[in-house]
């Protein structure tokens, strides 16, 4: 059986956490602090800061939300590519989401020294949306809503209401990293598995 690069993923990424939750010097020089990155181009904090998280609730939430959604995105991707270069997208995708989702943040926060971020948010969006696209009738459910939501309905409401608590910015949430990384999943998707778009429009008007 394959190894799965989503359980490597989430093991690499609670380790990383868990060591941190103890280690300050390294939380503090791993952590996205944009203003470190424009002034001291310490780049490597917008990919290493996607492996830290502020709690276990965090850190739970979002490596769940990875475990149920990267199996189908990693299977899709090894079963149009091959395994070696499915693995290597699939990779490819979650790291740079990282990255992508946290530019806004990087140009909006540079000359402020007390702003923050940290999670692999923008990441794990870009794999949800990349996992919306495959499948679109993928019936999920939010709390507090009682009832399943196609996938496809889910992402927009998720974008729409990201962008807009993005623009609030008043709860402590990096909201535009949730926002930049799942466009960002879908789009590439599309682009790496153009022939899935005939597929996901059909499925949403059937």
């Amino acid at each position: 059986m394959p190894i799965s690069i989503t359980f490597i993923i989430i093991a690499v990424t609670v380790l990383v956490s868990l060591f941190a939750w103890r280690n300050q010097n390294l939380m503090e020089n791993w952590v996205h602090h944009p203003q470190s990155v424009a002034q001291n181009n310490e780049w490597w904090r917008l990919l290493t800061s996607g492996f830290l998280h502020a709690d276990f609730m965090h850190l739970f939430f979002n490596m769940f939300s990875l475990y149920i959604f990267g199996g189908v995105v990693e299977q899709q991707f090894m079963a149009v590519f091959g395994f070696g270069a499915g693995a290597a997208f699939y990779i490819l995708l979650y790291l740079l989401a990282i990255v992508v989702s946290d530019l806004p943040t990087l140009f909006k926060h540079r000359n402020d020294s007390r702003y923050y971020s940290l999670g692999a948010s923008g990441g794990v969006a870009a794999i949800i949306f990349a996992s919306i696209y495959f499948n679109p009738l993928t019936e999920l459910i939010i709390f507090p809503i009682p009832i399943p939501i196609k996938g496809y309905i889910f992402g927009g409401l998720y974008l729409f209401y990201s962008y807009y608590l993005s623009k609030k910015g008043n709860d402590g949430i990096n909201h535009s990293a949730h926002f930049y990384g799942a466009a960002f999943g879908f789009l590439v998707s599309l682009i790496l598995v153009p022939g899935q778009i005939s597929h996901f429009i059909s499925d949403i008007i059937g």
